[in-house]
């Protein structure tokens, strides 16, 4: 039989026609599917709301009060974060490989995130409110409940698709969480942050809910509405999409057989080379995307000194091109193939960088520009300026790649692992996700204190994307047997 072949599924009562997941059992069938592609809708606002474009700038400028200190705490914050990922990454990992059921860990994480993502409303300015220590602790738990619900929603992929779904449903998730961020910072510049600076007639005539934008309300915001968001929008997952049966293993069981399984699969690798090498060269590249994200807004703020206002269309810009990377994403993968397609989008993402820092207010290019004798461009109050205009053009190709890689890479593991190893293999794709995740943040972090310089910091990043591509040249693109 087929791997797509329909198969006969008896219930009481009727018989249905459904088809083979990736793994051998049923798939979940369209509405499982599509509920497990829309928890990517409800939990990836997080990222563009906190640690890219609103809160991150907002703690580095405000909170902390200053840009190159702020970078360097920003990135220790995600380091320590990431180190906590690395520690127990593998733990979970295990766990979702032998114990069974998904959700109810997904539940866990999701309230967590929620609670912690909200709290970030009382990070004040100038270290006021729960200060630097009490956001960066709030930080830590969003981010480690964040990519802990991502193990195991990740996990579930080859059992609710079937194999010719799993590129497009993959695509499709981080596409749409991308269109979900997007309205959210749509919603967030007409409701709060353009009233009472332009004067059109459809916005309200000062920040919605009385927000004080003096007091950076407009930015704080930004937690509680992504935590709202994320409960709302899981709750398709638990209803509609089919959880993987309980093996009945107890929490202690499940940790010591998965982490023998992991052990044991590791040791496995040596006899598939292919796989081994693309999860090492996932590993770098994988932190080095993580930290462009991470660092794309503190590093635009301190530079270019990009208030809420500029920062939130910048992330509508970047956002709408995102939406289009993760279809970007599936179409490289189908026209190209997976490994081809992942060093597309990894040189993009890596030349894109170079692009970046060589634009500042004074230089285009690493060439120096005027900008004393610059007129602005338009009366509106934002991206006024030559250099700025041309810093969103090149993060807008920064941002396509990036979504792209993002879903290449869980489609090359898909492909490239053999089926009857497949749940092993997507374990320990989790753990080569985690198992640095401390090395990017952290190396910004050293690098923007040692050399005092956002700039020389945020460069850092490539060497794990240089690295993770020159690891993907000895990958073949092809199932291993």
């Amino acid at each position: 039989m087929k791997e797509d072949e329909p198969v006969r599924v008896q219930v009481p009562g009727e018989v249905s026609s459904q088809l083979l997941s990736a793994v051998g059992g049923v798939a979940a069938d369209r509405r499982g599917q599509y509920a497990w592609v829309g928890f990517e809708w409800a939990r990836n606002p997080y990222v563009i709301l906190i640690t890219i474009y609103i809160f991150a700038p907002y703690f580095s400028s405000q909170v902390v009060g200053d840009p190159v200190r702020g970078q360097a705490i920003w990135g220790n914050i995600n380091g320590i974060g990431g180190a906590i990922i690395a520690l127990l990454g593998p733990v979970l990992g295990a766990i979702a490989d032998t114990g069974g059921r998904r959700k109810p860990w997904i539940g866990c994480f999701v309230a967590l995130m929620a609670v912690a993502t909200y709290a970030m409303w009382f990070a004040l300015p100038g270290d006021g409110g729960i200060g630097i220590l009490g956001a960066a602790a709030m930080v830590i738990v969003a981010n480690v409940a964040f990519e802990f619900s991502a193990v195991f929603h990740n996990s579930m992929l080859p059992y609710v698709a079937p194999t010719k779904r799993v590129a497009f449903l993959s695509g499709m998730g981080l596409a749409l969480g991308n269109l979900s961020s997007l309205m959210i910072l749509i919603f967030m510049l007409f409701a709060f942050m353009l009233p009472g600076l332009v004067g059109w007639s459809f916005l309200p005539s000062q920040a919605l809910f009385g927000l004080d934008v003096t007091a950076h309300e407009n930015s704080r915001i930004a937690g509680p509405i992504a935590a709202v968001w994320l409960v709302v929008f899981a709750i398709p997952l638990f209803l509609f999409t089919p959880d993987v049966a309980a093996t009945g293993a107890s929490a202690k069981d499940a940790v010591r057989d998965g982490i023998r399984n992991v052990v044991r699969t590791i040791r496995e690798l040596k006899g598939h080379r292919n796989v081994a090498t693309y999860l090492v060269a996932r590993m770098f590249y994988n932190d080095g995307k993580t930290a462009v994200l991470i660092f794309g807004g503190v590093y635009a703020a301190g530079v270019f000194g990009w208030g809420a206002l500029t920062l939130t269309i910048y992330g509508v810009v970047l956002s709408i091109f995102a939406v289009a990377g993760g279809f970007v994403g599936g179409w490289l993968d189908d026209k190209f193939g997976s490994r081809n397609a992942i060093l597309v989008s990894i040189g993009g993402t890596a030349l894109g960088v170079v692009l970046a820092v060589s634009i500042t207010p004074h230089e285009v290019f690493f060439v120096p520009y005027n900008a004393a004798d610059a007129t602005p461009l338009w009366s509106l109050p934002f991206f006024q300026t030559v250099p700025e205009v041309l810093y969103v053009l090149v993060v807008i190709l920064v941002a396509i790649f990036i979504t792209a890689a993002y879903a290449n890479s869980r489609t090359m593991l898909a492909r490239i692992a053999p089926p009857e190893k497949m749940s092993e293999f997507f374990g320990l794709y989790a753990l080569s996700g985690t198992a640095t995740a401390f090395l990017g943040p952290l190396l910004v972090g050293v690098a923007t204190s040692v050399f005092e310089s956002q700039r020389v910091g945020f460069s850092s990043v490539l060497l794990l994307l240089v690295g993770g591509m020159v690891i993907m040249l000895f990958v073949r693109d092809g199932r291993e047997s």
